[in-house]
């Protein structure tokens, strides 16, 4: 893979914040009223941290309403730095939302309401459906396309603000998919070691760039930038101390990293002589990829390199 600058990133997922109303069982970050947060100084640095270009940026938590007064400032510093050059998305389970705040929001430059709360783990379940759906339309904001803005097709832009309501299921993103957080502690992760992550949006599939399928993301979890949305067990940087361009540039040129941006995670290790084969053979005794990629960290991805944080992103 040639070298990049990386200046120009499609998109950012950002959980700028653990804090939440709620405490859901399949949680990968384990969000809830004891959350773990940053300062909002800290959330400022990585604003500024962030690529030159972004197409958009995803805020999540956590409970992004719950921790407001942050958000606003960082929806007032995204504003000031990028205008109108970037479309931001708002990941809310909604609870949270009335007619002020929606206001508010829209005012500091949100055009996409992800309302990612419809299923059976969060506490209100889909309950206030209606009542967001009217309170959306009210500000003139559109439902042509309500489910998870994942296709390229609806991916970036769009025309006018708009909303959506999805939520977790087996089939897509944390509904016991994710080895991680709340769903390890409630045994409600995905068993299925055929499954790989790695090759659908969220997962490391694109994120340095240059590939079809999917357009390029990485994930931010408070500070600690990672190739997929569940992260790998050390962090690629620090996006507070660190330029996102700078830690996507150094980690371009490594093997294992190249081998996740084409969502190839059995393929991380054969340059140091791990067959694929090996590699499935481990995945079908620990049943998930995700924690097969956290063995292959923790053997061969020892974090005493200056090239990675020397902090795992997850402690079972």
């Amino acid at each position: 893979m040639n070298a990049q600058p990386y200046t120009h990133c499609a998109s950012v997922y950002w959980v700028f914040t653990q804090l939440c109303n709620d405490q859901c069982d399949h949680c990968y970050n384990l969000s809830g009223p004891q959350g773990a947060r940053i300062s909002t100084e800290e959330c400022l640095q990585i604003v500024q941290n962030l690529p030159e270009k972004m197409d958009r940026l995803i805020l999540s938590g956590g409970e992004p309403l719950a921790d407001k007064a942050k958000l606003y400032a960082i929806l007032d510093a995204v504003k000031q730095r990028y205008g109108n050059a970037t479309q931001v998305m708002l990941q809310t389970n909604g609870d949270l939302l009335n007619e002020a705040i929606l206001d508010e929001l829209l005012a500091k430059g949100v055009s996409r309401f992800d309302i990612a709360s419809i299923d059976r783990y969060h506490k209100k379940k889909g309950e206030r459906i209606e009542i967001l759906r009217n309170l959306f339309l009210s500000r003139g904001l559109s439902d042509d396309n309500t489910k998870p803005l994942v296709e390229k097709e609806t991916y970036l832009h769009t025309d006018a603000p708009s909303f959506g309501f999805w939520g977790a299921t087996e089939d897509m993103w944390l509904g016991g998919n994710w080895a991680r957080g709340r769903a390890m502690e409630k045994n409600i992760w995905k068993k299925d070691p055929e499954h790989n992550f790695c090759k659908i949006l969220s997962g490391a599939i694109g994120f340095l760039g240059g590939v079809d399928e999917v357009p390029q993301e990485i994930s931010i979890q408070l500070w600690k930038i990672n190739p997929c949305c569940p992260g790998t067990l050390y962090p690629m940087g620090d996006a507070r101390i660190e330029k996102v361009s700078d830690v996507l540039l150094r980690v371009s040129e490594n093997p294992v990293f190249q081998a996740l941006n084409q969502g190839e995670p059995w393929k991380m290790g054969e340059h140091m002589g791990i067959s694929y084969e090996e590699a499935k053979a481990k995945t079908q005794e620990l049943e998930n990829i995700c924690l097969y990629c956290d063995h292959f960290f923790g053997l061969h991805m020892q974090p005493d390199n200056e090239k990675f944080i020397a902090l795992p992103l997850y402690h079972y």
